[in-house]
């Protein structure tokens, strides 16, 4: 029996004043077996569109800005710490989930932070 049933993430979202903030949300996980003779592991969906992105770069210090799409960021490698136009900071790590929702407005900030390579996966939303 897996125990964890909801894998935790960041939503970085548009304010209705042009800004960005950071939420929590929560994809549920079902256990299930994905193939015969495979012991049953912790599932969930993530809504996605074709066109995965891999990034890699030796830094990401970048002006304000908004998501070019709402996508998901998946941390590979390294470390970035990102800034919504409120303020309010989080760093994000391999094995982190964060999505990118704030299209619009004046969007975020992300710093490479530790030792390069930085490496993640973007992949669009449906």
């Amino acid at each position: 029996m897996i125990e964890r049933k909801t894998l935790r993430y960041t939503v970085i979202d548009s304010t209705t004043d042009g800004g960005s903030v950071f939420a929590d949300a929560e994809i549920p996980l079902a256990d299930r077996s994905l193939a015969p003779g495979v012991p049953a592991m912790a599932v969930g969906g993530m809504p996605s569109a074709a066109g995965v992105s891999y990034l890699r770069s030796v830094g990401f210090d970048s002006e304000p800005h908004p998501a070019p799409a709402r996508q998901w960021v998946v941390m590979l490698r390294g470390a970035i710490e990102v800034t919504t136009s409120d303020g309010a900071r989080r760093r994000f790590a391999p094995g982190d989930l964060v999505l990118a929702a704030d299209t619009e407005g004046r969007g975020h900030t992300t710093v490479a932070v530790g030792e390069p390579p930085f490496e993640a996966l973007f992949i669009p939303t449906a």
